[in-house]
């Protein structure tokens, strides 16, 4: 799942930024409301944490901006600023939850799980291939009564295609969605994790579910026939 953090606060941006990708999230940052307003108007995120205080536009502004153009992206505000008006503005202009800072990471997380769970993720959180199941809450992965060990960033890309069972996904089209924006390197990198989810849910089953579609992408299908 793909998230933006709009925060000027450069060494918290950064502390977020780190803490999300370790539970296995793909984050982009924005360090000011322009920047990440164009972010979240041409990006796909499943949720947006913006802070309200930011220089060129402030995040009232990037909001209200937001749901004028009708995206209807997640959005806690997280704000230094302690006031039930403050509160009552940011949810009036279209924010899903507020968060005061300085707050505790573990109620941030699961606020972020809350706002994922109402509305930034239009699949089911438990994604069944045949006997391939992929837990999007709890971001584990089995195949039948196995568990299976997977890398965060395998995990995210085998929910990519666990969300297209059946359709052929594009390399472009996960790199965009589990890689962040800074990314540069060679989309190539997705064959690299394709190789290592076959040998984690598919080898050691004897079972083929993730297919190559020369010159498209790759397929999830159920593999058992």
């Amino acid at each position: 799942m793909r998230l933006l953090v709009v925060e000027d606060e450069r060494e918290l941006a950064e502390s977020l930024r780190r803490g999300l990708v370790a539970e296995g999230y793909t984050v982009d940052v924005a360090h000011d409301g322009v920047t990440g307003l164009e972010y979240a108007l041409t990006e796909g995120y499943q949720a947006i944490i913006l802070d309200l205080m930011l220089p060129r536009l402030n995040g009232f502004l990037v909001c209200a901006r937001l749901r004028e153009s009708k995206v209807a992206t997640p959005v806690l505000v997280l704000t230094a600023k302690d006031g039930e008006y403050d509160e009552a503005e940011a949810l009036d202009t279209g924010a899903d939850d507020y968060l005061t800072k300085p707050f505790s990471y573990v109620v941030l997380l699961a606020r972020v799980r809350a706002l994922l769970r109402r509305g930034g993720e239009p699949t089911p959180a438990l994604l069944r291939v045949g006997d391939l199941v992929v837990d999007q809450a709890q971001r584990r992965c089995s195949r039948g009564s196995t568990a299976i060990t997977l890398t965060a960033k395998q995990f995210s890309v085998l929910a990519c295609l666990a969300r297209r069972a059946n359709a052929v996904v594009g390399k472009a089209e996960i790199l965009d969605e589990v890689w962040d924006a800074a990314y540069d390197g060679d989309v190539n990198i997705v064959e690299v994790y394709i190789r290592a989810l076959r040998l984690g849910i598919d080898v050691p089953f004897g079972v083929r579910s993730i297919e190559t579609v020369r010159g498209v992408g790759y397929r999830l299908v159920d593999g058992r026939g």
